[in-house]
């Protein structure tokens, strides 16, 4: 399998009030609904299979979104494994009003790809080049590492 790069994909939504809390906050459950389904999209634009969400990891709230700020979600693919690999989305907080623009999450998405019967399949290598991107697989792979790590400790964990 030929290794390739992972192109960015943004994606734009308005926040509405039924999105937030009595606070005018939009709701964390739904900015990760929203990167969930992109995570999706992006992990599927890289592996071209289906791809369901094994693990969320690493989610930092940093800011508040607010009623009527337009939210700007940015996804590419960090970290490739075999079959698995690692999204990066950061959400952005934009006042359409006044420009202002503001940082307010970034998460990580542990994405399998899966064949034609459901199971789990091979996908290409990443390219990884640039500082931005060597740190970022960096970090994915820790990230990952961690996470398997945690599976394996509560593997015989009954509730």
């Amino acid at each position: 399998m030929q290794a390739q790069r992972s192109l960015p994909l943004s994606s734009w939504h308005i926040v509405f009030p039924n999105d937030t809390n009595p606070h005018g906050t939009m709701f964390g459950g739904k900015v990760m609904a929203i990167m969930d389904i992109q995570a999706g999209i992006v992990a599927t634009q890289y592996c071209h299979r289906m791809v369901v969400t094994a693990s969320t990891e690493a989610v930092d709230f940093r800011n508040p979104v607010k009623v009527g700020d337009r939210l700007e979600t940015i996804a590419r693919v960090v970290y490739v494994g075999k079959t698995s690999m690692v999204v990066r989305i950061d959400a952005y907080a934009e006042n359409p009003l006044s420009g202002k623009r503001k940082h307010c999450t970034t998460a990580y998405f542990n994405m399998v790809a899966l064949d034609e019967d459901g199971a789990p399949t091979m996908i290409p290598p990443l390219i990884v080049e640039t500082d931005e991107e060597k740190r970022d697989f960096e970090l994915a792979k820790h990230i990952k590492e961690a996470a398997t790590e945690r599976k394996k400790r509560f593997a015989d964990t009954s509730l």
